[in-house]
């Protein structure tokens, strides 16, 4: 799935979105809304733009939280930029969860941040933006080896950029008629379109994306390497898609496919079903909003069953539950298949309950009680003790450490309010 990307842009400011970098007018109170429409409506990748330069770093803090917010909702990549004086704060829009950051390339700005961190992070965690080319061709061959793309702020100067520069180009536009966005994305070294122009269109992205095809433009779209008629149909002429849940593994739900919910489901990368009660299609969400966006279809070995795993949104059973499997019939203790995320991710539930209701004599609420500088000490003494453990023979011993780190480790998790989701994802993100 690769192609030339409609990419919102949420320009942030005292907590709300608003209009563009230079006009501060309100366009939404609540920028999630806005994350929750451009996962709905097929955007590529999302950038957020810090608007709270000169404010202070109450505002600078707090515009960091909501931008790990919106990292957490997102069902794309994110990119921060915006309020970047220094290395460390390229290193909190990473850690708040951007895939990269963009860093203010007009005025020679910012040049010699870029390579502190392209020397720690590499040039997959940078991009630039900037409004005149002609700085950056003298600096071309630095800039090939430190960026991985550039955002260009002003689209007049797309054949200048073209020609200064083979690195990927993300156009900014505003306030643009259609067949001017055509031909903004019809140029070979645009990868993709941000700024109101896909901001006031979002509902239509599909509907662009579409159009694009159609005049030979690649674009990002999901695209199915089984026809519908490779699939062995059950008597109604459906297919049963097994769903599960693409971190987890947890399997969420079985339900119908007929040809046109399949093709739904390939076009819109949103779960689309056949309700066989209803007869008739059915969007998984349209109603709850707990949608469910393609990570990966996968077909049975005789091709009569589908396995999809999705991003689940909320609850995947209509009942308010999880996962439509919740009526235990037998279970067999098996403590030695247990899943290992599971298993810690229900002793941090367990510490998490021991903060919010407190017990007499709890170890746990003992650490809470005495605060961060206990637990960091707690946390500093396991680590010694892993060491000491590991030059001695046998692993029984290192195990048992290690058990009692990951323990206090999870205690100052909850302590700072991080999530087993939250580390997984910064893992899954390390080369």
């Amino acid at each position: 799935m690769t192609g030339k990307k409609f990419v919102p842009c949420i320009y942030l400011h005292n907590g709300h979105a608003v209009r563009s970098l230079s006009d501060r007018s309100v366009v939404e109170t609540d920028p999630l809304r806005l994350v929750r429409l451009y996962n709905e409506n097929s955007a590529d990748e999302l950038i957020v733009f810090d608007l709270s330069e000169g404010e202070g770093d109450e505002a600078h803090e707090a515009a960091l939280g909501m931008i790990r917010e919106i990292c957490a909702l997102s069902e794309v990549e994110v990119t921060g930029g915006g309020n970047i004086r220094r290395m460390e704060d390229v290193k909190k829009l990473l850690y708040a969860g951007c895939s990269r950051a963009i860093l203010d390339f007009d005025e020679g700005k910012n040049v010699s941040i870029a390579e502190e961190v392209f020397r720690k992070f590499g040039k997959e965690k940078l991009l630039a933006s900037y409004s005149d080319p002609a700085p950056l061709a003298e600096t071309l061959e630095w800039a090939a080896q430190c960026l991985s793309g550039l955002v260009l702020l002003n689209p007049h100067k797309i054949r200048e950029s073209e020609a200064v520069s083979q690195l990927p180009l993300y156009v900014q536009v505003n306030n643009i008629a259609l067949n001017k966005l055509l031909e903004i994305f019809g140029h070979p070294g645009v990868l993709g379109v941000t700024g109101n122009a896909v901001n006031d269109n979002y509902k239509e992205i599909l509907t662009l994306k579409r159009l694009c095809q159609e005049n030979g433009i690649p674009v990002e779209l999901l695209e199915a390497a089984c026809r519908w008629e490779d699939f062995k149909k059950n008597s109604d002429g459906h297919v049963p898609v097994v769903v599960q849940d693409y971190r987890t593994r947890e399997v969420l739900m079985v339900a119908y496919m007929d040809e046109e919910a399949y093709r739904q489901t390939i076009q819109t990368g949103k779960m689309t079903y056949f309700s066989r009660s209803r007869g008739r299609l059915w969007l998984k969400g349209e109603t709850s909003g707990h949608y469910q966006y393609v990570k990966s279809l996968t077909a049975d070995c005789d091709m009569d069953t589908i396995l999809a795993e999705v991003s689940q949104v909320g609850a995947a059973c209509h009942t308010g539950a999880r996962s439509c499997f919740f009526n235990e019939i037998v279970k067999k203790d098996t403590k030695d298949a247990a899943n290992p995320l599971q298993v810690l991710k229900e002793v941090y539930d367990v510490i998490q309950d021991r903060k919010a209701h407190p017990r007499e004599g709890s170890y746990t609420n003992y650490l809470f009680d005495k605060g961060l500088d206990k637990i960091l000490k707690k946390l500093g003494e396991e680590a010694t003790e892993i060491v000491i453990a590991a030059k001695n023979p046998g692993t029984n011993e290192v195990k048992y450490e290690i058990s009692d780190f990951l323990y206090h480790m999870m205690v100052l998790m909850a302590e700072k309010g991080i999530s087993w989701e939250e580390i997984t994802r910064e893992l899954a993100e390390r080369e």
